[in-house]
């Protein structure tokens, strides 16, 4: 009897500190990084960073230890570092180059752990007019590599061996109307996340929308949903399946029963807009975190910030769920036990009628 009601007791303990624990929250220092793009390297166990105003790439741990990785001076000293994409199985750390000045966008692939660069590779569109905005990048199993263009709305595809040619350029991607009185207008496809499946998807800033694009011959389709992505910019694919849009002021949380041809938004977790949110990553345990860059601020480049932030954030319908099913096992094992004590008390009740 003893037993049976230490053991319920020890799955309330175990139950409790798992959904009462508060979110976990980095706040680091690194001045002027402005970081626009994060990926967590589950191997070296860190966060990798970007930036806005430096050419380097920076290690953020979860108790906020910064150090960093590279710095890449055979960039020009106003180089960007963008999108960041991990590629463990051909040890490389894919990133997107950005410069304002002359404009120049392109792909960069470093060596893991030695950070050597294995190419640079220029990204342009030679059809149309208009200059290049590569934004993020997603690698799929092969080594291939996906690179969006916000200002011209197509995907680029980047060989392993660092080739590069048009993916896509689908009418798919062509937006409907546009709201010009909000400052990403002009901002089209951005966050990309490979689904091992073999497609695309891809956040479309101007429009919310999300489109499922296929890695074999580029054809797209958008992906109904029940609502807009408004102001999308990057996204994350956790291993149940769950798709993770980030925007300065929300997090969307969505989920689909067809492969993307519809899904869900479940959930919207509110953000702190100030700190202008820009980037999504899963990291240790599957935790969902989100980028604090102050990136509008680093974009007009004449402020000077020191902190920057990384946080964990979660859906309150998930953790609501979560805990009904906690208690629901609670109650299971209280019934069990209650079951199991009126067996006991019939089995000594019987035994004192025998001996008796």
């Amino acid at each position: 009897m003893f037993k049976q009601a230490l053991a319920i007791l020890l799955l309330v303990y175990l139950a409790g500190p798992t959904h009462c624990r508060k979110p976990h929250v980095i706040n680091f220092r690194s001045p002027n990084l402005y970081p626009e793009s994060f990926t967590w390297d589950p191997k070296s166990d860190h966060f990798v960073v970007g930036s806005l105003l430096h050419r380097q790439l920076t290690s953020v741990s979860d108790a906020g230890v910064v150090s960093t990785l590279l710095t890449d001076d055979s960039l020009p000293s106003n180089s960007s570092f963008l999108g960041i994409s991990l590629d463990p199985r051909h040890h490389r750390l894919l990133t997107v180059v950005h410069l304002s000045s002359p404009p120049f966008s392109a792909l960069a692939a470093y060596h893991l752990p030695t950070f050597r660069r294995l190419f640079l590779t220029p990204l342009h569109d030679s059809s149309s007019s208009s200059q290049t905005l590569a934004n993020d990048v997603a690698v799929d199993y092969s080594g291939n590599a996906y690179v969006t263009d916000s200002s011209n709305d197509v995907i680029f595809k980047v060989t392993e061996q660092g080739e590069a040619s048009i993916l896509s350029r689908s009418n798919a991607f062509k937006p409907g109307s546009v709201d010009r009185t909000v400052f990403y207008h002009n901002c089209g496809l951005n966050g990309v996340v490979y689904n091992s499946k073999g497609y695309l998807l891809v956040t479309q800033s101007n429009t919310g929308k999300l489109f499922k694009v296929n890695v074999d011959d580029g054809t797209a389709r958008k992906v109904i949903l029940n609502k807009d992505l408004t102001a999308a910019d990057g996204i994350a694919l956790r291993k149940d399946g769950v798709v993770l849009v980030v925007s300065a002021s929300k997090l969307f949380f969505i989920k689909s029963d067809d492969s993307w041809s519809e899904g869900v938004v479940f959930d919207e977790t509110a953000l702190d807009e100030e700190r202008q949110a820009s980037a999504v990553a899963v990291g240790a345990e599957d935790r969902v975190y989100v980028l604090y860059g102050h990136i509008y601020e680093g974009e007009k480049g004449n402020s000077e910030r020191e902190v920057f932030g990384i946080a964990e954030v979660e859906s309150e319908k998930e953790s609501a769920e979560e805990n009904v099913w906690i208690f629901v096992l609670i109650g299971l094992g209280l019934a069990y036990f209650l079951f199991w004590r009126f067996q006991m008390k019939q089995l000594f009740h019987n035994m004192n009628k025998k001996t008796n």
